[in-house]
């Protein structure tokens, strides 16, 4: 089982959109607080980001850290914070506002490698349910920075030459290619920052060590692969290979919560996005995520969510 794309899976809410812009000298591009994970790639010149700097009144922030971006740099930033992006030849700002639906606004189509032009800056936007995030997404740093001058994985760099391409040609078809590349950048972006060596990182600690912890990583496995299966302490233990004691002790520890309770966040969430996604019966929906009546997934749901599963999936497709 593939937890890292169960996660992503569990917390989009809506499709992705990409844009790539080509820029001239004075430039600056600001993005306020969403709901949206993004990402952006150089592809040609170089930019500036201020994490968490919006710059209110056209101000340039002036408090921010300045992190340099060179050609080839991918940066994301998954929680959905400001931030803005500059030229080095001053900044004259502009506000991006996503359309209702959460797409980027379109940008007027350029020939990227003409005269003038001196930055090429790609932009992929993935909306989230950050109120669920899940918790390996959840302890992701503010910023990743992937330097090209310290190597960007092969197969990283060959999808974002892809999501340039169909960016730059728009050929038939473009649309629905360029939304399953973005899911696939955004995979190959975090795989990159979590397989990498950091002594003393964040990858340490917390879910990318219980992740690759033997036994804890066997549990979430067995989880996430089967989880309308009554699992107890003592079965998850089992396929841990440890006690009863040593197994909850590591589990909790590394995960942040005990193994019952990780289990039925994670039922409540499936059971989330099953409610938007799949037209099956409540009972039906029950019973996949691991209650055997319908009342009890409905007393558990509305113990999660605040709201009863038939009202949640009623409301929720209102607004798709």
């Amino acid at each position: 089982m593939d937890i890292l794309s169960e996660v992503i899976a569990a917390v989009r809410t809506g499709r992705p959109s990409a844009v790539a812009r080509a820029l001239t000298q004075p430039w600056g591009l600001r993005w306020y607080r969403s709901s949206s994970a993004r990402f952006h790639v150089v592809l040609q010149g170089s930019a500036e980001l201020m994490p968490g700097a919006a710059g209110a009144g056209g101000q340039a922030p002036g408090d921010a850290s300045l992190l340099t971006l060179a050609p080839g740099d991918i940066v994301l930033l998954p929680h959905g914070q400001e931030h803005a992006l500059a030229g080095d030849g001053g900044m004259e700002w502009r506000d991006v506002m996503p359309v209702p639906d959460g797409v980027e606004p379109h940008w007027p189509p350029t020939t990227w490698h003409t005269d003038g032009i001196d930055a090429v800056i790609m932009t992929g936007t993935i909306p989230l349910d950050l109120s669920r995030a899940h918790p390996l997404f959840a302890q992701l740093p503010p910023v990743i920075h992937l330097r090209r001058d310290l190597g960007v994985p092969r197969s990283l760099g060959a999808a974002v030459e892809l999501l340039a391409i169909e960016l730059e040609e728009a050929e038939i078809g473009w649309d629905t290619i360029v939304a399953g590349l973005l899911d696939t950048v955004l995979l190959y972006i975090l795989r990159a920052w979590w397989l990498r060596e950091r002594p003393g990182s964040e990858l340490d600690r917390g879910w990318a060590a219980a992740l690759r912890d033997p036994a804890v990583g066997a549990a979430l496995q067995a989880i996430h692969r089967q989880p309308a299966l009554s699992w107890t302490v003592e079965k998850l233990a089992a396929e841990s290979g440890l006690s009863r004691a040593v197994f909850a002790q590591r589990f909790t520890t590394m995960v942040g919560s005990p193994p019952v309770a990780y289990l039925t966040w994670w039922r409540m969430t499936q059971a989330g996005r099953l409610l938007l996604q799949d037209h099956a019966p409540l009972q039906t929906i029950a019973e996949r995520v691991g209650y055997a009546s319908e009342f009890a997934f409905a007393r558990a749901f509305k113990r999660d969510y605040g709201i009863a599963p038939g009202l949640y999936r009623a409301r929720g497709r209102q607004l798709i």
